[in-house]
């Protein structure tokens, strides 16, 4: 009895697992019997799927097997035809070789000449592609590389095109002359004047500007273009181009010639320019700009003031009375009121008063003296830093890389210009400043000595 219930308790525990989902959405079971009979009906369903299911795979098996055995049927008479392919092949490639052994054999001398002839077409091709007429002409060099690549005896008409082609880019080059065409970089896209000087160089006038273009190779596509040069050359070369764009024909003119045929006016794009060079002298190069320009506009204040005084002192000349508003009206002030005095004593009040104008007319010429003099020291400080990099870089790297020592000598020799550049300037307006400075000096003193003759003299009729 015991075991019987065991079998009986494994049967219910397996038919609970091999049906686990439908059981859980019945009926619990009223007696062990209803539930027996529920296994039962729940393992024959699981049988019966069972079986289709391996029927379905028997079946799926044998359309695999058919589908395996086509396809090595195919292999087989792909094979087979690779074969005959290859056998065929080998045929046709013995047929020219020895068709080519009779065409060199009926050749003779004429087949190095031909391909001379085609080697001579492809380093001209080359040629034309480089040079700057193609922009003029684009496609001159497809016809002498349809030459060099061609396999074929070469016709009359082919072999007359190769010297045709150099009298052509003879000629082209002694001429200038101006054309519409694009350039990389220039507008929309759209056609501009371009004037080409001979294969040396080109330039575009777009919205009435002249500006340099180079003709290279395009890294990416490999065709040769017109690029604008995204750094122009210096003034001076630029108005040379706009001359000769405006020149009349036939017209001599002088204009800007790149013998090297690009790669001189390329170099420009290096060239560092005002703001880089000045950005080169570091530190000490920014002070002495600073330098310069608080000297510079403290010295024309000065200057200017003087120039003023000096124009006051001029009108007040013309005057009998003296006036506050002048070195020379407060002089004469100070005679009004020592003119009772002797002649000594008025000497002596006459000189007190010109030496109190004289700070007034000195003011601030020291310190233009002295910024002329600290700015070549300042260069010279910067020389020093400079070289000391320099050193510094040659000790740690070698002297291998010339630009690895390019930033502190630039800083040596930057500074330098920059304290130099300062320094003369502040000389000129010092200059400047102090002969104002002692022009009115001398005027107060030629009319005190006046009035000390005057007085002298009143006083001796007196």
């Amino acid at each position: 009895m015991k075991t019987t219930m065991k079998m009986l308790a494994a049967a219910v525990s397996l038919g609970v697992a091999l049906s686990a989902g439908v059981a859980a959405q019945t009926e619990p079971a009223g007696s062990l019997n209803e539930l027996l009979n529920r296994v039962r009906s729940d393992a024959r369903e699981a049988s019966a799927e069972n079986a289709a299911r391996l029927r379905e795979f028997q079946q799926s098996t044998n359309q695999q097997q058919a589908q395996l055995n086509t396809a090595r049927n195919e292999l087989a008479a792909l094979e087979r035809q690779a074969t005959n392919l290859s056998a065929e092949f080998e045929a046709n490639q013995v047929r020219i070789d020895e068709l080519d052994a009779e065409l060199r054999q009926r050749q003779g001398a004429f087949g190095e000449l031909f391909g001379a002839a085609r080697q001579a077409a492809g380093e001209f091709a080359a040629i034309v592609n480089q040079s700057l007429i193609s922009a003029q002409f684009p496609g001159r060099a497809d016809a002498l590389e349809t030459l060099s690549n061609s396999r074929t005896l070469p016709t009359r008409a082919e072999l007359d095109f190769i010297p045709r082609r150099v009298i052509e880019e003879m000629i082209q080059q002694q001429q200038v002359v101006t054309f519409n065409g694009r350039v990389t970089g220039i507008g929309d896209g759209s056609a501009v004047p371009i004037t080409r000087v001979g294969p040396f160089l080109a330039f575009t006038n777009y919205n009435n500007n002249q500006r340099f273009a180079l003709w290279g190779e395009n890294e990416n596509t490999g065709a040769y273009s017109l690029t604008d040069m995204s750094v122009q050359p210096p003034g001076n070369m630029v108005g040379a181009a706009s001359t000769l764009f405006n020149a009349n024909p036939g017209e001599v003119v002088m204009g800007v010639v790149d013998p090297s045929r690009g790669p001189l006016l390329d170099i420009y794009k290096d060239v560092p320019d005002l703001e880089e060079r000045i950005e080169q002298g570091g530190a000490v190069g920014r002070v002495i700009i600073g330098l310069l320009f608080i000297s510079a506009i403290f010295g024309i204040f000065r200057m200017v003031s003087l120039l003023m005084t000096q124009a006051a002192v001029s009108g007040q000349k013309r005057k009998s009375s003296g006036s506050k508003g002048n070195p020379l009206g407060r002089v004469m002030m100070a005679y009004e009121a020592a003119k009772d005095k002797d002649v000594e004593t008025m000497e002596l009040k006459l000189d007190e008063a010109i030496l109190q104008e004289t700070p007034k007319l000195e003011f601030g010429l020291n310190f233009l003296k002295l910024a002329a003099g600290i700015a070549p020291l300042l260069g010279l400080l910067g020389t020093v830093t400079g070289m000391i990099k320099t050193f510094t870089q040659i000790t740690l790297f070698g002297t291998g890389d010339p630009r690895i020592m390019a930033g502190g000598i630039s800083e040596a020799l930057m500074t330098t210009v920059l304290g130099l550049v300062a320094a003369i300037p502040l000389l000129f307006i010092h200059s400047f400043a102090q002969s104002f400075a002692r022009g009115v000096q001398q005027v107060l003193e030629e009319q005190a000595a006046g009035m000390i003759a005057r007085h002298a003299e009143e006083r001796a009729q007196g």
